[in-house]
């Protein structure tokens, strides 16, 4: 796992695949429908106006928890897109 930051915020990456992030301090994670299932309380929220929902993780604290939970969500995320070079002539 890694992250990197942008805007102030943190990007979580798992396997090569965006997870979720860290913002305006909530851990938030994509809402796939096995992480729907795994998170014990379901709670949906924005990050800003117009973008898609996302679920808070209260239990930040238990990593096997979390490594499940990514283990779980990582078949039903998409592998980032590969950005074209630009090439200057």
């Amino acid at each position: 796992m890694h992250y990197r930051t942008m805007m102030g915020e943190y990007i979580i990456y798992y396997k090569e695949k965006v997870i979720g992030g860290i913002y305006d301090d909530r851990f938030l994670v994509k809402a796939t429908k096995i992480a729907i299932d795994c998170v014990s309380e379901v709670q949906f929220q924005l990050l800003y106006e117009g973008a898609k929902e996302m679920l808070l993780v209260d239990d930040v604290e238990d990593k096997m928890y979390l490594k499940g939970l990514f283990d779980t969500m990582y078949d039903e995320l998409p592998f980032p897109k590969v950005k074209k070079k630009k090439y200057n002539k």
